[in-house]
């Protein structure tokens, strides 16, 4: 028997009306504040992202999915949304289009993670772009449309956890104080994070392991050794949040795991009644990306926020969702004739916008009724082999029992605004 392979899953129809409503209402606000969408390859070639996520990262060391094609080049499946997004901009000249410039998407990412709760191998990000833009107000703006996505899909207890990791001026004399530090504590911590300290001793402050965040924890903070200008973003940034009263807090353990962040990181937690913590969304600048890639200097930011998060986080907040027939009319058909009148009809519907479920011609007619109930749809029409031979239809108002009426089928079928709602 065939399975979804480890770290997927089928989005059911039961599942659907999830997935419409966040990502309609994401849609929505992207275009709110300007976005227009872009969508980038499934897969890139591999060194864009040892490139630009950095080869000393989790992602790239042990979670991204990489083949061989058969012309002999290698790729890579998207693990993350920002790097493609810099390859397209760079690639299509979108450095000639007015600053700045806004792009958003909504796609799916692969990663060879440990598969856990709300932690998929195949997930879907709705993720964006801020592209030209150097100004704290941008990171500001970035982070209000996350809250205000979040406020309108009726989440609660949401509180972005902000950091500041500085720029090449000033970052290098942190890493040093880190390098210091870390000395005195190495021996201790896990394999990994000894290898993190020969080759990004950064990635030691995000380590989940419990002997190595304690030793995070007293680690000396990014924020004590930013420059004057870094100083100035990071407060501005913390200004506009209190002006939008916007929740956060500071967390100088925050580094995120991609290299190529510089100044502002962010993260969207979740705060449930125990406690426990875990992010559905975040993000960063990376205003030395682009011109790493061989594009011109651009600074930049973007943000990323998981699908199957938030869709976990409305089930466990019970987040009431409204469910959207999918279902105008029903269509009830009995014998030769019924059948064949019945498809003509729905083409006739279907053409004019109705959305029409047509029966099984196999079933009786209690059960083809049974059917209409659960379908959601307000109007059943009925045709069996009376209203056949005399070219007629029953119109049935499933919400109300006692409602029903004969029609002509060609009267029906030549306006049925007249008697139907107009189509949803």
């Amino acid at each position: 028997m065939y399975t979804a392979p480890r770290g997927t899953q089928d989005i059911l129809p039961i599942e659907q009306k999830y997935w419409h409503y966040v990502i309609s209402k994401a849609e929505d606000i992207a275009k709110r504040y300007g976005f227009a969408r872009i969508d980038t390859p499934l897969f890139e070639e591999t060194a864009l992202f040892h490139r630009s996520v950095g080869e000393v990262t989790d992602i790239v060391e042990k979670e991204t999915y990489d083949f061989k094609d058969k012309g002999g080049g290698y790729l890579t499946l998207r693990p993350e949304g920002t790097a493609p997004v810099a390859r397209a901009y760079i690639e299509h000249g979108l450095f000639n289009e007015p600053k700045p410039l806004k792009l958003y998407y909504i796609a799916p990412a692969f990663r060879y993670d440990r598969p856990q709760k709300g932690r998929f191998r195949q997930h879907y990000q709705f993720g964006g772009e801020i592209l030209g833009d150097a100004h704290p107000l941008a990171d500001g703006e970035t982070i209000s449309m996350l809250w205000q996505l979040y406020q309108e899909l009726a989440l609660k207890n949401i509180v972005f956890i902000i950091n500041s990791i500085g720029c090449a001026q000033c970052r290098p004399f942190y890493l040093k104080a880190l390098k210091d530090y870390y000395t005195k504590n190495i021996d201790g911590m896990c394999p990994d994070c000894k290898c993190r300290f020969e080759k990004n001793i950064l990635r030691l402050l995000d380590c989940k392991e419990e002997k190595c965040a304690s030793v995070a924890q007293k680690a000396p903070r990014s924020t004590d050794y930013l420059c004057l200008e870094c100083q100035t973003h990071h407060n501005t940034l913390k200004a506009y949040l209190a002006d939008l009263k916007i929740s956060f807090r500071e967390n100088h353990r925050l580094v995120r795991g991609l290299d190529y962040y510089n100044r502002t990181v962010f993260e969207a937690v979740p705060q449930d009644s125990s406690g426990q913590q875990s992010s559905i969304g975040g993000g960063g600048r990376y205003d030395n990306l682009v011109e790493q890639l061989g594009g011109p200097p651009t600074p930049a930011l973007g943000f990323g926020t998981g699908l199957e998060r938030i869709i976990l986080n409305l089930k466990e907040q019970r987040v009431a969702i409204f469910e959207i027939s999918h279902i105008d009319v029903y269509i009830a058909i009995m014998g030769s004739d019924g059948r064949q009148q019945g498809l003509l009809l729905a083409t006739n519907l279907r053409q004019q916008g109705y959305r029409v479920l047509l029966g099984s011609g196999e079933k009786s007619l209690k059960a083809q009724m049974k059917q209409a109930d659960k379908s959601g749809a307000k109007w059943a029409l009925i045709i069996g082999e009376e209203e056949a031979q005399q070219k007629t239809v029953i119109l049935k108002a499933l919400q109300n029992q006692q409602e029903q009426q004969n029609l002509e089928q060609k009267a029906l079928g030549n306006n049925p605004t007249k008697y139907l709602d107009k189509p949803s």
